[in-house]
């Protein structure tokens, strides 16, 4: 995944920062992501779901609204229409680069932002709230004994999060005004509503209400006991995954063929979590797989190992073969199945208790076969390509690559 940092103007003019993720391959389609009250672009769970997104052909756009992370401007000049309007010239900016957003996500107040912004986005297709509340005045439930304050002096200072941002009267107010029913009902768009049971932030209700008042297309996921925040990678992960696969029925995310004179038999492997072992596998422009270790071993599980893969290989060209065989024998071969397992086993010649390489393959066949034809078939067995290639020593070449 390649990253651009960029800036834009916002409402107000001032320079907005963002990070433009890119796919590796075919850009197959855009995103922007609204985060949550007084985050950043750079949160966690927004990395993680923009890095899942671009490793299947998303650019994701992500941008710290006026006056937050890196963006220009101040905090205390906002407004929740003023954060609408944000998004509205990070939507234009995108256009000015041809990549005009097809799916809006915003999650917490950012989730009510972008349906609210979304009937000013025309090339919207489909919108993913995350743990956004039906009513944005919700907001003002973290302000505490501070919105008396607010309402009498005209503006406070209120500690979210740790860190201390000055909120107005014009904020509250305008936040109190904002009504989502409306804009939920006009939204001609497919509506996706994400929401954790447990979310001690926005309750499940806010989840319930919003889903009662847009018309369909609409799904609803719940994100089980994942927190408000999105905190941990497997609930990030699940989530972006969910998303990309969902807005592909409305996005159109078809791939382009590839140019002529693109190399064949291709395998590449992408990282997808620098901080675990994920692996996205593309294996030309359509087949998409995931590669993992499992937890035990600091992974997520998500899935199969390297040796899994290598196991499947051999376990998907022997069954072929014997099918292969069986049909231009035409025997009665009804159904076959390979079960292998790796493991490393002492070399019985090898020095020092060197270890190779060793795998167990049980082949169950079916059918009305005769003795013979069981035993041709465990011999045709040894035959099949990969079991050759495992056999005898390969050569690999290894070459690096420069950064472009």
């Amino acid at each position: 995944m390649a990253t651009e940092r960029v800036t834009f103007p916002g409402h107000d003019g001032q320079a907005l920062a963002a990070r433009l993720d890119l796919p590796d391959g075919p850009l197959l389609g855009t995103a922007l992501f609204a985060h949550c009250f007084t985050c950043s672009k750079d949160i966690p769970a927004a990395r993680r779901i923009a890095a899942r997104l671009s490793s299947m052909g998303l650019a994701v756009l992500r941008f710290d609204f006026t006056g937050l992370g890196h963006s220009k401007g101040e905090f205390a000049n906002t407004t929740f229409s003023s954060n609408i309007d944000d998004l509205v010239c990070a939507a234009q900016y995108l256009a000015t680069r041809d990549m005009a957003p097809g799916l809006l996500i915003g999650h917490s107040l950012g989730g009510a932002a972008v349906l609210r912004a979304a009937t000013r986005i025309n090339s919207t297709r489909a919108v993913v709230s995350i743990g956004a509340p039906f009513d944005p005045e919700h907001v003002t439930h973290n302000f505490g004994d501070a919105l008396e304050d607010i309402n009498s002096n005209g503006e406070a200072e209120v500690c979210l999060g740790g860190r201390t941002f000055r909120i107005t009267r014009d904020f509250v107010e305008d936040v109190s005004a904002a009504r989502l029913a409306p804009a939920i009902r006009d939204l001609n768009a497919a509506l996706m509503v994400m929401h954790a049971p447990r979310d001690a932030s926005v309750g499940i209700d806010n989840a319930a209400e919003i889903f009662k008042a847009a018309h369909h297309p609409k799904s609803f996921v719940t994100l089980d006991d994942a927190d408000h925040l999105i905190t941990e990678a497997r609930d990030a992960e699940y989530a972006a995954e969910v998303i990309a696969a969902w807005s592909a029925r409305y996005l159109d995310l078809r791939p382009p063929a590839p140019p002529p004179g693109a190399p064949e038999g291709v395998v590449r492997v992408s990282e997808a979590d620098p901080d675990g072992f994920l692996q996205d596998v593309n294996a030309g422009p359509e087949l998409h797989v995931l590669a993992d270790e499992p937890a035990a071993y600091g992974g997520t599980n998500r899935g199969m190992s390297p040796y899994g893969f290598l196991s499947a290989g051999l376990g998907a060209c022997t069954s072929m073969t014997l099918r292969m065989y069986a049909r231009r024998k035409g025997w009665p071969l009804r159904h076959v199945h390979v079960d292998v397992c790796h493991d490393k086993m002492h070399a019985q010649d090898a020095a020092g208790g060197d270890k190779i390489d060793g795998f167990i393959r049980e082949i169950h066949l079916e059918g009305q076969l005769s003795d013979e034809q069981r035993q041709k078939l465990l011999e045709i067995a040894d035959r099949c390509p990969v079991h050759r290639t495992l056999e005898r020593a390969s050569r690999i070449t290894t070459r690096l690559t420069t950064e472009e």
